[in-house]
């Protein structure tokens, strides 16, 4: 165990340290001002950040990843479909309701629009959208042109609402499909996949278990947008406390045991439908669900660190940069978003539970090197673009319709495994830390640039902006190994039709 550990926490390291070194090095710089206490307060946030990272990654290959193969591969073994569909239904429901960021989100429109409403429509738009991707593996269906379906619907509720004047709420619900597959449902659904499509088997059963995020990231959209249009008032935005002293004192303590209370209401909702689901169906021997509990332990610590430290350290960071690069000029603020949002992707705890899964799932043919640097450079541009569109002030769809058309394009042409991989890179991507500190970084130049009134409109998106580009980046290296693969037959067919050739003249 000390072992495994160790080894997450230089990767967590590894993660951690680019971005932690930006900071500090313009922190020495005329760009902005930072004092000894902010730097403090950032170095050590840092530190427990990387603890938390290993323990969360740690515990999501103990516990959150099994349970969700073995719940997937437990009521495929079943053959009763009902059974099947209607647990993951549930299940989709129960764990979007717990995110803690849904609860984020339903506190940025609880003035315009019922709170609760909000979360239990997203819950059942998530639960209903897991149902499909479910019936999809079962049904062996290619993902393509399910995705090409939903997002034509998803664009024609935004018309729709751009029609009746809703516009300012757009941004806020391309950002939900982004928060709503947090840390906690990432490695359980992407494990569910792996699960049920390696049951069921068939000549492209890796190909086949990706592609649930992707689907799950989709219903929170819809859901926010249909409830924009029953809105009944203009969306209001309260500007948070971004001070370092916010969340220090009796401040730290509100925010450890609001993020206790957060993490650990969403782990007990899966640990009980699994509980339900072992008594009735899985029967797992007891070594296992040991492990299983102990690896909930390492998830439920790590999580809780994770959060705190970005809560306490990164968000007042991130927000104060981006008003000080802001007042600095155009250039200064878009080069620290391009290479920020770089490194920022690194850390993101769930980003490292698809690299591995799609390192093994795929025998290494897409590496996790190869992931990361598409990733990396996909939110790098997508941040960078974001900051360009609030000096600007233009609409997010001038970036969203083509991003998705090409992403939507691509798919067409690139092998079905990279479609699938890069539609759940996009909603792995925009997790915890892109909310925590890349959304505040937005805020803050924001509030520099427009004024703290166009916060909602010009800020907000950034997070479905890190979720869209990978979808581009990811299908890139799919088109890449494409043209790769053609040109090694043209080149192997070349060196045989010289060989024959060669052979002619011999004989002649």
């Amino acid at each position: 165990m000390g072992k495994a550990l160790y080894s997450k926490i230089k990767e967590a390291l590894i993660s951690v340290l680019p971005i932690t070194a930006i900071v500090f090095v313009i922190s020495f710089t005329p760009l902005v001002t930072l004092s000894g206490k902010e730097m403090t307060v950032f170095g050590i946030s840092a530190l427990f950040l990387i603890l938390g990272i290993a323990l969360f990654n740690l515990g999501a290959d103990m516990a959150m990843t099994p349970m969700g193969e073995h719940v997937g591969e437990g009521l495929t073994k079943s053959r009763k479909l009902g059974v099947l569909f209607t647990v993951c239904f549930i299940m989709g429901v129960l764990i979007t309701v717990a995110e803690p960021d849904l609860s984020v989100l339903a506190g940025q429109v609880s003035a315009v629009m019922d709170g609760t409403l909000l979360i239990v429509f997203v819950g059942v738009g998530v639960g209903m959208f897991l149902l499909a991707a479910v019936v999809k593996i079962v049904m062996r269906k290619d993902l393509a042109p399910l995705l090409l379906f939903f997002y034509m619907m998803l664009f024609a509720f935004a018309a729709l609402l751009l029609e009746r004047g809703r516009g300012d709420f757009m941004p806020l619900a391309f950002d939900s499909g982004g928060v709503t597959t947090g840390p906690i449902t990432v490695p359980f659904i992407m494990a569910l996949g792996v699960g049920i499509a390696l049951t069921i088997g068939g000549r492209n059963a890796s190909e086949n278990s990706f592609g649930l995020i992707a689907l799950c990231s989709v219903g929170p959209i819809i859901a926010v947008l249909a409830l924009s249009l029953t809105a009944n008032g203009d969306l209001t935005y309260a500007l948070p406390d971004y001070s370092i002293d916010a969340n220090l004192g009796d401040g730290f303590i509100k925010t450890l045991i609001h993020t206790v209370e957060e993490v650990g209401r969403s782990l007990m909702l899966i640990l009980i439908s699994f509980g339900v689901l072992q008594f009735t169906m899985l029967k797992l021997p007891k070594k296992k669900i040991f492990q299983i509990l102990v690896g909930i332990a390492y998830t439920f610590a790590g999580l809780v660190i994770f959060l705190t430290s970005v809560a306490v350290g990164f968000m007042p960071i991130g927000f104060k940069l981006g008003q000080e690069l802001a007042d600095d000029g155009n250039v200064p603020i878009v080069a620290f978003a391009f290479i920020i949002g770089m490194v920022v992707v690194l850390a993101e705890p769930a980003v490292h539970v698809l690299n591995n899964q799609v390192e093994e799932v795929t025998g290494g043919s897409v590496t996790k090197r190869e992931m990361m640097i598409a990733l990396s450079v996909g939110v790098g541009a997508s941040i960078g673009l974001s900051i360009i569109r609030m000096i600007f002030g233009f609409s997010l769809l001038y970036y969203l319709i083509p991003g998705y058309l090409i992403s939507l394009g691509l798919s067409f042409f690139v092998p079905k495994l990279y479609t699938a991989i890069a539609f759940d890179s996009g909603g792995v991507a925009s997790g915890p830390l892109t909310s925590s500190f890349i959304l505040p970084l937005a805020i803050g130049a924001c509030a520099a640039l427009r004024g703290a009134d166009e916060v909602l409109y010009s800020a907000f998106g950034i997070v479905a902006m890190v979720a869209m580009t990978p979808l581009i980046t990811i299908q890139s290296l799919g088109f890449k190994a494409v043209i790769s693969e053609r040109m090694r037959r043209r080149i192997a067919m070349s060196r045989i039709m010289s060989a024959d050739d060669a052979q002619i003249i011999y004989f002649e």
